[in-house]
């Protein structure tokens, strides 16, 4: 059992954290015609932007409600259904996603009493469907944000009661804000091999996979279908990734009756045959052979890499549920997490983790805490390059935000090959900095030592 500690500084330093609405915009760009709206001002929306379009880097169609002092002070009703209005009229989304600020969060406004009304009266608003979650800056960090959105699309998008078909293969899946888009695709094939029909939400593998459009479309283009959503209740089971899915599934299940799954992680050996003992279950088939082939494949990379692995000190910072995974994924290979800091408490999931202590903090409290542990590699986002400069250590890019690396989006740590594929490049990373071993190096291991008494003639170092 890990103790939680919280760092004592008065504000933070190099922020490990990203926001609460921009987790929830990110789940509502996995819907399919979408357009989150930030209700808040632009300067909100304006860095959630930036920082989004460098790690896709895709344009993104986020926008805002732009509450200037005056809405601040007499409430945000007027901009938030102008806000509507205009871009269902010229985008022509067919969901509509609001995560809303601090800003006006503090003010205490009636959010859900507003839309109602806006909705009531605004006949061109008909068409499209449209959610709202409370995603204050100051509660939570991207996770939070991404469940609560989530939660608010089951809750208005599904239709409740048992869907049950007369052949039930469907299976929901609900993702957690740190699988990729190569994650979510590598689980569609697992869960297709067994004859199952994964629906995920949100499936940013369609909207957020790095593709170009035939035509421009203002709102995203691929994601889940508000088809889909609607049919939830159609499922044999629903499979949730990570701590913070927990209440979005709870949410289905009581909406539809659909039992749940959820899985803390989806990364390593163990992890991952539950996954298929799962599905096999559900199926009624047996474990197909590409799969047992990958596992084979996984645990022969297992054998090779734990060399590389034994005794390393490893130094992690990330999201609750993103740091429990890959704790876990180093601890199973012999490595030693020594430092673990994460961005938010709000995870059961810290407490089990298999280290001293976890800091909830910044990146330079990791900084200093990896300093002082002796660590021998970094993990977290790009914004932990400079602390990997400082200390002289190689950088792990894990979750969200890398914008100095390309294909972010398109790699995949879960599953047999996914954890394979992780294993080889934690291990070709540490195998870079072991020094190469040149001739030189062994010329006095090599050289023959003389006779005593006899005239020496050592070999020349280069020979």
């Amino acid at each position: 059992m890990a103790t939680i500690t919280h760092s004592k500084k008065s504000l933070a330093i190099n922020p490990l954290k990203s926001s609460t609405p921009l987790g929830a915009a990110l789940a509502y760009l996995g819907v399919d015609g979408a357009v989150p709206l930030f209700h808040g001002s632009q300067g909100c929306t304006s860095f959630a932007l930036t920082i989004a379009v460098r790690h896709f880097k895709e344009d993104m169609p986020l926008q805002t409600t732009a509450i200037d002092e005056v809405a601040t002070v007499l409430g945000g009703a007027d901009n938030l259904e102008e806000a509507l209005v205009n871009l269902t009229g010229r985008m022509k989304p067919k969901f509509v996603g609001i995560a809303s600020t601090a800003l006006v969060e503090t003010r205490g406004e009636d959010f859900l009493g507003d839309l109602q009304g806006i909705l009531a009266r605004r006949e061109e608003l008909a068409n499209t469907r449209i959610v709202f979650a409370s995603t204050p800056d100051f509660a939570g960090a991207l996770e939070d944000g991404w469940a609560r959105a989530v939660t608010a699309m089951i809750e208005g998008l599904v239709i409740p009661g048992d869907r049950n078909a007369a052949t039930r293969r469907q299976v929901n899946v609900l993702p957690g804000v740190h699988q990729t888009s190569g994650d979510i695709d590598a689980l569609r094939e697992i869960i297709g091999a067994f004859g199952l029909t994964p629906v995920f939400l949100p499936d940013i593998s369609g909207s957020l996979d790095g593709h170009v459009n035939e035509q421009y479309s203002g709102a995203t283009s691929g994601g889940v279908k508000i088809a889909e959503i609607a049919e939830l209740g159609r499922a044999l089971h629903t499979i949730a990734i990570g701590s913070h899915m927990r209440a979005p599934a709870e949410a289905l299940q009581g909406l539809t009756g659909v039992p749940t799954t959820l899985f803390p992680s989806l990364t390593g050996l163990a992890p991952t045959d539950s996954l298929i003992t799962l599905l096999s279950h559900l199926s009624g088939q047996p474990v197909p052979p590409s799969l047992k082939r990958k596992r084979s494949q996984l645990v022969d990379a297992m054998l090779d890499g734990h060399f590389h692995f034994g005794d390393r000190r490893i130094a992690i910072a990330a999201d609750p549920d993103l740091l429990f995974s890959l704790a876990s994924f180093f601890q199973s290979m012999g490595a030693s997490v020594v430092t673990a800091v994460a961005s938010t408490a709000n995870s059961p999931l810290l407490s089990e983790l298999d280290v001293d202590t976890v800091l909830v903090g910044d990146l330079m409290d990791f900084e200093t805490a990896a300093e002082e542990a002796q660590a021998d590699m970094l993990v977290t986002h790009a914004h932990g390059r400079q602390a990997a400069e400082r200390l002289g250590l190689p950088l792990l890019r894990v979750g969200f935000p890398i914008f100095d690396r390309l294909g972010a989006q398109h790699r995949c740590t879960v599953g047999y090959q996914g954890t394979r594929d992780l294993i080889y490049e934690v291990a070709n990373c540490f195998i870079a900095l072991r020094p190469e071993k040149r001739p030189a190096d062994f010329a006095g291991i090599l050289a023959p030592a003389p006779l005593e008494g006899s005239m020496s003639h050592a070999p020349s170092a280069t020979c």
